[in-house]
Protein backbone atom coordinates (compact mmCIF):
# COMPACT_ATOMS: atom_id res chain seq x y z
CA UNK A 1 0.00 0.00 0.00
CA UNK A 2 1.26 3.35 -0.53
CA UNK A 3 1.60 6.24 1.82
CA UNK A 4 1.54 10.14 1.43
CA UNK A 5 3.82 12.18 3.54
CA UNK A 6 0.53 13.05 5.68
CA UNK A 7 -0.45 9.17 6.06
CA UNK A 8 3.58 8.84 7.54
CA UNK A 9 3.21 12.08 9.87
CA UNK A 10 0.03 11.10 11.59
CA UNK A 11 1.40 7.81 11.53
CA UNK A 12 3.90 9.17 14.56
CA UNK A 13 0.67 11.42 16.41
CA UNK A 14 1.70 14.02 15.96
CA UNK A 15 -1.01 15.48 18.61
CA UNK A 16 1.45 14.60 21.19
CA UNK A 17 4.35 16.17 20.23
CA UNK A 18 3.84 19.42 22.72
CA UNK A 19 5.03 16.59 25.56
CA UNK A 20 8.46 16.71 23.89
CA UNK A 21 8.46 19.93 22.63
CA UNK A 22 6.97 22.13 25.47
CA UNK A 23 9.78 21.62 27.83
CA UNK A 24 12.65 22.42 25.53
CA UNK A 25 10.57 25.67 24.67
CA UNK A 26 9.73 26.31 28.40
CA UNK A 27 13.40 25.85 29.50
CA UNK A 28 15.09 28.52 26.74
CA UNK A 29 12.58 30.85 27.72
CA UNK A 30 12.96 30.33 31.36
CA UNK A 31 16.82 30.83 30.96
CA UNK A 32 16.22 33.65 28.95
CA UNK A 33 13.99 35.65 31.91
CA UNK A 34 16.67 34.41 34.36
CA UNK A 35 19.50 36.66 31.84
CA UNK A 36 21.28 33.72 30.69
CA UNK A 37 22.94 34.07 27.15
CA UNK A 38 21.85 31.42 24.68
CA UNK A 39 23.34 29.96 21.59
CA UNK A 40 19.27 30.06 19.39
CA UNK A 41 20.01 28.09 16.79
CA UNK A 42 21.01 25.26 19.08
CA UNK A 43 17.84 25.85 21.14
CA UNK A 44 15.87 25.30 18.06
CA UNK A 45 18.38 21.93 17.02
CA UNK A 46 17.51 20.65 20.45
CA UNK A 47 13.44 21.14 19.71
CA UNK A 48 13.82 19.42 16.36
CA UNK A 49 15.76 16.58 17.48
CA UNK A 50 13.71 15.58 20.13
CA UNK A 51 10.61 15.55 18.15
CA UNK A 52 12.27 13.19 16.43
CA UNK A 53 13.20 11.29 19.49
CA UNK A 54 9.48 11.41 20.29
CA UNK A 55 8.22 10.05 16.97
CA UNK A 56 10.50 7.31 17.10
CA UNK A 57 9.55 6.25 20.29
CA UNK A 58 5.61 6.45 19.45
CA UNK A 59 5.90 4.41 16.80
CA UNK A 60 8.31 1.97 18.71
CA UNK A 61 5.33 2.15 21.14
CA UNK A 62 2.55 1.29 18.86
CA UNK A 63 3.78 -1.83 17.61
CA UNK A 64 4.48 -2.95 20.59
CA UNK A 65 0.83 -2.04 21.90
CA UNK A 66 0.12 -3.79 18.56
CA UNK A 67 2.12 -7.37 18.94
CA UNK A 68 0.92 -7.52 22.90
CA UNK A 69 -2.75 -7.14 22.34
CA UNK A 70 -3.10 -3.93 24.05
CA UNK A 71 -4.64 -1.94 20.66
CA UNK A 72 -7.16 -4.19 19.37
CA UNK A 73 -10.28 -4.08 17.45
CA UNK A 74 -12.42 -3.01 20.31
CA UNK A 75 -10.09 -0.32 21.90
CA UNK A 76 -9.76 3.12 21.96
CA UNK A 77 -7.12 5.56 20.91
CA UNK A 78 -4.30 4.62 18.41
CA UNK A 79 -5.81 2.66 15.52
CA UNK A 80 -3.31 2.61 12.45
CA UNK A 81 -1.67 -0.46 12.81
CA UNK A 82 -5.05 -2.43 14.18
CA UNK A 83 -7.39 -1.22 11.23
CA UNK A 84 -4.37 -2.67 8.94
CA UNK A 85 -3.44 1.52 7.69
CA UNK A 86 0.19 0.34 8.23
CA UNK A 87 1.96 -2.93 8.62
CA UNK A 88 4.27 -3.75 11.34
CA UNK A 89 7.24 -4.05 8.87
CA UNK A 90 6.24 -0.44 7.86
CA UNK A 91 6.19 1.22 11.38
CA UNK A 92 9.70 -0.70 12.33
CA UNK A 93 11.12 1.03 9.31
CA UNK A 94 9.50 4.32 10.06
CA UNK A 95 10.83 3.73 13.87
CA UNK A 96 14.44 2.93 12.61
CA UNK A 97 14.74 5.74 10.20
CA UNK A 98 13.65 8.12 12.78
CA UNK A 99 15.70 7.08 15.31
CA UNK A 100 18.87 6.92 12.82
CA UNK A 101 17.91 10.81 12.64
CA UNK A 102 17.53 11.35 16.17
CA UNK A 103 20.70 10.01 16.72
CA UNK A 104 22.69 11.40 14.09
CA UNK A 105 21.39 15.08 15.27
CA UNK A 106 22.07 14.24 19.11
CA UNK A 107 25.53 13.34 17.89
CA UNK A 108 26.28 16.31 16.35
CA UNK A 109 25.34 18.44 19.19
CA UNK A 110 27.33 16.41 21.54
CA UNK A 111 30.45 16.89 19.05
CA UNK A 112 29.33 21.04 19.45
CA UNK A 113 28.14 21.29 22.76
CA UNK A 114 30.04 18.69 25.31
CA UNK A 115 30.29 14.87 26.92
CA UNK A 116 27.29 15.54 29.69
CA UNK A 117 24.90 15.65 26.46
CA UNK A 118 25.55 12.46 25.77
CA UNK A 119 25.04 10.48 28.97
CA UNK A 120 21.90 12.64 28.80
CA UNK A 121 21.17 11.83 25.44
CA UNK A 122 21.81 7.95 26.02
CA UNK A 123 19.71 8.42 28.86
CA UNK A 124 16.66 9.63 26.82
CA UNK A 125 17.53 6.98 24.00
CA UNK A 126 17.38 3.59 26.37
CA UNK A 127 14.22 5.00 28.36
CA UNK A 128 12.47 5.05 25.30
CA UNK A 129 13.19 2.19 23.59
CA UNK A 130 12.82 0.43 26.87
CA UNK A 131 9.09 2.10 27.62
CA UNK A 132 6.93 -0.58 26.16
CA UNK A 133 8.42 -3.42 28.95
CA UNK A 134 8.50 -0.73 31.28
CA UNK A 135 5.09 0.80 30.74
CA UNK A 136 3.72 -2.76 30.82
CA UNK A 137 5.56 -3.24 34.54
CA UNK A 138 3.37 0.19 35.42
CA UNK A 139 6.70 2.08 35.46
CA UNK A 140 5.08 4.39 32.65
CA UNK A 141 4.49 7.48 34.44
CA UNK A 142 7.77 7.22 36.12
CA UNK A 143 9.42 7.22 32.11
CA UNK A 144 7.56 9.83 31.19
CA UNK A 145 8.47 12.23 34.04
CA UNK A 146 12.42 11.45 33.20
CA UNK A 147 12.27 11.56 29.22
CA UNK A 148 9.19 14.44 28.91
CA UNK A 149 10.72 16.59 31.60
CA UNK A 150 13.93 15.93 33.96
CA UNK A 151 16.71 15.05 31.08
CA UNK A 152 14.78 17.16 27.89
CA UNK A 153 14.77 20.86 30.34
CA UNK A 154 18.73 19.69 31.83
CA UNK A 155 19.94 18.54 28.13
CA UNK A 156 18.37 21.85 26.98
CA UNK A 157 20.05 24.07 29.46
CA UNK A 158 23.37 22.63 28.56
CA UNK A 159 22.89 22.92 25.02
CA UNK A 160 21.79 26.49 24.77
CA UNK A 161 24.22 27.87 27.50
CA UNK A 162 26.84 25.56 27.70
CA UNK A 163 26.15 24.32 31.52
CA UNK A 164 23.27 22.52 33.19
CA UNK A 165 20.86 25.57 34.99
CA UNK A 166 19.28 23.04 37.31
CA UNK A 167 17.21 25.72 38.32
CA UNK A 168 15.22 25.46 35.52
CA UNK A 169 13.86 22.22 37.04
CA UNK A 170 11.49 24.03 39.18
CA UNK A 171 9.62 24.27 36.25
CA UNK A 172 9.98 20.14 35.43
CA UNK A 173 6.91 19.64 38.47
CA UNK A 174 4.36 21.89 36.53
CA UNK A 175 5.74 20.38 32.85
CA UNK A 176 6.15 16.75 33.80
CA UNK A 177 2.43 16.30 35.98
CA UNK A 178 0.42 17.62 33.02
CA UNK A 179 2.91 15.42 30.60
CA UNK A 180 2.46 12.01 32.93
CA UNK A 181 -1.66 13.14 32.71
CA UNK A 182 -1.75 12.21 29.27
CA UNK A 183 -0.33 8.53 30.00
CA UNK A 184 -2.83 8.26 33.30
CA UNK A 185 -5.64 9.66 31.07
CA UNK A 186 -5.00 6.79 28.70
CA UNK A 187 -4.46 4.00 31.05
CA UNK A 188 -7.31 5.20 33.25
CA UNK A 189 -9.31 4.52 30.60
CA UNK A 190 -7.87 1.30 29.17
CA UNK A 191 -8.03 -0.38 32.49
CA UNK A 192 -10.13 -3.72 31.30
CA UNK A 193 -8.57 -4.33 27.91
CA UNK A 194 -4.96 -3.86 29.68
CA UNK A 195 -5.76 -6.84 32.16
CA UNK A 196 -7.06 -8.76 28.98
CA UNK A 197 -3.59 -8.06 27.72
CA UNK A 198 -1.69 -9.47 30.65
CA UNK A 199 -0.10 -5.61 31.24
CA UNK A 200 0.16 -3.56 34.22
CA UNK A 201 -0.36 0.08 34.83
CA UNK A 202 -0.68 2.52 37.59
CA UNK A 203 -4.20 2.71 37.26
CA UNK A 204 -4.87 -0.90 37.42
CA UNK A 205 -2.97 -1.71 40.63
CA UNK A 206 -4.77 1.46 42.55
CA UNK A 207 -8.31 1.52 40.47
CA UNK A 208 -10.48 3.52 38.24
CA UNK A 209 -11.64 6.05 41.22
CA UNK A 210 -8.16 6.64 42.74
CA UNK A 211 -6.68 7.01 39.35
CA UNK A 212 -9.29 9.52 38.37
CA UNK A 213 -8.71 11.75 41.07
CA UNK A 214 -5.03 11.45 40.97
CA UNK A 215 -5.69 12.84 37.08
CA UNK A 216 -7.57 15.57 38.33
CA UNK A 217 -4.35 16.44 40.81
CA UNK A 218 -2.26 16.22 38.01
CA UNK A 219 -3.21 18.86 35.80
CA UNK A 220 -4.64 21.25 38.53
CA UNK A 221 -1.62 21.20 41.24
CA UNK A 222 0.49 22.63 38.35
CA UNK A 223 -1.17 26.16 38.66
CA UNK A 224 -0.87 26.11 42.80
CA UNK A 225 2.50 25.25 42.08
CA UNK A 226 3.46 27.71 39.67
CA UNK A 227 1.82 30.29 42.18
CA UNK A 228 4.38 28.91 45.13
CA UNK A 229 7.36 29.62 42.65
CA UNK A 230 6.24 33.59 41.66
CA UNK A 231 5.68 34.17 45.52
CA UNK A 232 9.25 32.76 46.58
CA UNK A 233 10.73 34.70 43.25
CA UNK A 234 11.38 31.27 41.40
CA UNK A 235 9.76 32.69 38.09
CA UNK A 236 8.29 36.29 37.46
CA UNK A 237 4.93 36.95 38.21
CA UNK A 238 4.71 37.36 34.54
CA UNK A 239 4.98 33.65 33.98
CA UNK A 240 1.06 33.29 35.94
CA UNK A 241 -0.03 34.19 32.14
CA UNK A 242 -0.26 30.44 31.97
CA UNK A 243 -3.03 30.45 34.93
CA UNK A 244 -5.22 31.56 31.63
CA UNK A 245 -4.87 27.68 30.44
CA UNK A 246 -6.67 26.56 33.87
CA UNK A 247 -10.16 26.10 32.70
CA UNK A 248 -9.06 24.03 30.10
CA UNK A 249 -7.62 21.79 33.20
CA UNK A 250 -10.55 22.33 35.28
CA UNK A 251 -12.50 21.03 32.08
CA UNK A 252 -10.73 18.09 31.24
CA UNK A 253 -10.56 16.90 35.28
CA UNK A 254 -14.61 17.24 35.77
CA UNK A 255 -14.34 15.59 33.02
CA UNK A 256 -12.72 12.09 34.22
CA UNK A 257 -14.20 12.37 37.69
CA UNK A 258 -18.00 12.26 35.97
CA UNK A 259 -16.56 8.69 34.28
CA UNK A 260 -19.02 7.24 36.41
CA UNK A 261 -22.34 8.97 34.39
CA UNK A 262 -20.29 9.40 31.49
CA UNK A 263 -18.98 6.07 30.76
CA UNK A 264 -15.72 5.52 28.65
CA UNK A 265 -16.56 7.26 25.58
CA UNK A 266 -16.67 10.51 27.62
CA UNK A 267 -13.06 10.44 27.96
CA UNK A 268 -12.30 8.12 25.91
CA UNK A 269 -10.25 11.53 23.73
CA UNK A 270 -9.19 13.12 27.15
CA UNK A 271 -5.56 11.89 26.43
CA UNK A 272 -5.49 13.98 23.32
CA UNK A 273 -7.10 16.87 25.41
CA UNK A 274 -4.10 16.67 28.20
CA UNK A 275 -2.30 17.36 24.88
CA UNK A 276 -3.76 20.12 24.24
CA UNK A 277 -3.63 21.28 27.81
CA UNK A 278 -0.37 20.94 27.99
CA UNK A 279 0.71 22.86 24.74
CA UNK A 280 -1.81 25.82 26.15
CA UNK A 281 0.07 25.96 29.30
CA UNK A 282 3.60 25.83 28.79
CA UNK A 283 2.80 28.08 25.77
CA UNK A 284 1.51 30.76 27.97
CA UNK A 285 4.19 29.98 30.47
CA UNK A 286 6.95 30.39 28.16
CA UNK A 287 4.89 33.64 26.78
CA UNK A 288 4.63 35.02 30.30
CA UNK A 289 8.22 34.46 30.99
CA UNK A 290 9.43 36.34 27.46
CA UNK A 291 7.39 39.03 28.58
CA UNK A 292 9.23 39.44 31.96
CA UNK A 293 12.77 40.31 29.59
CA UNK A 294 10.74 43.54 28.22
CA UNK A 295 8.55 45.02 30.89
Amino acid sequence: MKHSLKDWIVATRPWSFPASAMPVIVTIAFLWASGVELNGWFGLWALVNIIFVHAAGNVWSDIADYRSGVDASDTFGVRTLVDGQFTPKEFKKLSISLNVIAVAGGVALVCLTGLPLLYIGIAGLLLSLLYPRLKYNALGDLVIIFCYALLPMTGTSFIVSGEIHWEALWLAVPVGLITVAILHANNVRDIETDQRAGISTFPMLTGRAFGAKLYAFEVLFPFVWLVGLAAFGIVPWWALTALLAFPVAWSNACTILAYQQGGKESYAALDEKTAKLQLIFSLLLAIGLVISVFI
